[in-house]
C-alpha cells in the first residue's frame, strides 16, 4: 500500500532587530498569522549569520523585518551605534543576492528598505531603497491605504483601510516593479506607493513599506493582502513539493 505524502512545512526565516520599532512583536505576530498557510517560521536576530548562509535548499521564504544599518548618517544615532550599528559583510551580500537570484523568495517589511545602506544593489533586489537626504516619512499616525490596481491576485478587490503607520516617500524604486498599494498620511496631500512586487533573477520579491508594529500586520484587510502575498511567494516551493509527491507515486 502506497503511503500518502505528508505536506512538508514551508521553511520561513525572519531576520529581525534594530531600533525604534517592536520588531520582536511584529515578527511574532506575522509568524502566527501565516502559520495556517503551512508556513513554519524561525525568527533570528543574528542577521550576519543568517544571511551569509541562507540557501534555496533550506529556506523557502526569507523575510527582512529589521532596521539594520550603519547609523552614520546623523548624530542622533551616536548613542546607539555601539549596540545597534550594522553592516552586512561582502559574504552576506553575495549570498543574499545569490539566494534571490537563484529562485529564493524574499519579503521585505517596513524598514527593510533602510537596511544594508552602502550596498547599492539592495534596492534592486528588494525593489526599493531608502535614499538618505531624499527619502522621508511623517510621524507615525493614522494612514489611509488603498489598492493601486484592480483584479490583481494579491490585492484582489481589497477595500480601502486605515492603519497606524508611517508613509515612506522618495524611495529609490527598481525598474519594472509592480505597484500594489498606496497610502496617505494625514499630513500628506497625495498618495504614495507602499507595496509592490517584482522578479529578481529567478526569485520572487515583495516589499511592503507598512508594518510599523504588530497592529498594522493584523489589521484585517492588510492581513488578507499579506497572506495572498505570502501565497504568491511560496508558490515555487509548493510546486516543488507537488512535483516530488507525483514522482514518489509514479
Amino acid at each position: 500500500m502506497v503511503q500518502p505524502i505528508r505536506p512538508v512545512p514551508i521553511r520561513h526565516v525572519v531576520v529581525t532587530g534594530g531600533i525604534y520599532h517592536d520588531f520582536a512583536g511584529t515578527a511574532a505576530a506575522f509568524a502566527k498569522v501565516i502559520e495556517p498557510l503551512g508556513v513554519q517560521t524561525t525568527i533570528v536576530t543574528d542577521a550576519e549569520a543568517a544571511l551569509s548562509s541562507v540557501d534555496v535548499s533550506t529556506c523557502d521564504l526569507l523575510t527582512i523585518d529589521a532596521l539594520l544599518f550603519t547609523m552614520t548618517q546623523h548624530d542622533k544615532y551616536a548613542p546607539l551605534r555601539e549596540q545597534y550599528a550594522f553592516e552586512l559583510s561582502a559574504r552576506g551580500r553575495d549570498n543574499l543576492e545569490r539566494y534571490v537570484r537563484e529562485g529564493g523568495s524574499l519579503l521585505g517589511l517596513h524598514t527593510a528598505s533602510i537596511c544594508f545602506d552602502g550596498w547599492a544593489n539592495w534596492a534592486n533586489i528588494l525593489g526599493a531603497g531608502w535614499v538618505w537626504g531624499q527619502s522621508s516619512h511623517p510621524p507615525a499616525g493614522a494612514v489611509q491605504v488603498k489598492r493601486m490596481v484592480d483584479g490583481d491576485d494579491i490585492v484582489a478587490d481589497a477595500p480601502p483601510f486605515e492603519v497606524f503607520d508611517e508613509v515612506y516617500r522618495g524611495l529609490q524604486l527598481a525598474p519594472g516593479v509592480q505597484p500594489l498599494l498606496q497610502a496617505r498620511a494625514a499630513s500628506d496631500s497625495e498618495f504614495y506607493p507602499v507595496m509592490w512586487r517584482h522578479r529578481y533573477g529567478e526569485g520572487r520579491v515583495i516589499y511592503d513599506a507598512l508594518g510599523h508594529g504588530p497592529d498594522c500586520i493584523t489589521e484585517p484587510t492588510h492581513l488578507s493582502i499579506l497572506k495572498r502575498a505570502v501565497q504568491w511567494l511560496i508558490e515555487p516551493a509548493l510546486a516543488k513539493q507537488q512535483y516530488r509527491g507525483n514522482t514518489a507515486h509514479a
